[in-house]
């Protein structure tokens, strides 16, 4: 059960209800992370922003989900691991090896492969990754704007990484287990 609730309809904060109608809109569903969101609507509504607006960018939703994962798996999110399992198979297509791979950092794919080494480095070192971390970047292919929007990746799956593990959401995917929790 999570530590922190997660309201009913019922319970849900006037100024949630609409951000939380729009998540249902685009999704079908309405998963506990938002509805747990919808305690603070501003907490919402700026994950619901960022997320939008990172969607826009460079980077695909295959890339997007394989960050997703790689940092859910380093950060222990059983949550994040579960809904991003679900989302890179059925929305993103991606094959169980490359979800697999994407856990551990890692592509068939040499671009995609240097792309989440990267995101991952950003985590160990909090962003205080090296001159040569950022030429390998160049050196795959990503220009300013690309290792930039790997930065906010980052920093958005974090942002949903650690209150899924504060809040011990509820799972409501089909469960996914941190390997470092097996």
């Amino acid at each position: 059960m999570s530590r922190i609730s997660i309201p009913t309809a019922e319970q849900t904060l006037a100024a949630a209800k609409p951000l939380l109608a729009a998540v249902q809109a685009q999704l079908g569903v309405t998963p506990n992370l938002m509805k747990l969101l919808g305690h603070s609507p501003a907490a919402l509504e700026g994950y619901l922003s960022l997320n939008g607006a990172v969607a826009k960018g460079k980077l695909n939703v295959q890339m997007r989900e394989r960050i997703a994962l790689a940092i859910a798996e380093y950060n222990s999110c059983d949550y994040c691991l579960s809904a991003h399992d679900y989302l890179g198979r059925n929305v993103a297509k991606l094959s169980d090896a490359e979800l697999s791979a994407a856990r551990d950092a890692h592509s068939e794919d040499a671009r995609t492969d240097a792309a989440l080494q990267f995101a991952r480095r950003i985590a160990e070192t909090r962003g205080l990754v090296s001159d040569a971390d950022i030429a390998t970047m160049r050196a795959a292919d990503f220009d300013e704007a690309g290792v930039l929007e790997i930065v906010v990746n980052v920093a958005l799956n974090v942002l949903t990484n650690y209150v899924n593990n504060v809040a011990q959401t509820d799972i409501d995917f089909p469960k996914v287990s941190a390997r470092s929790a097996a």
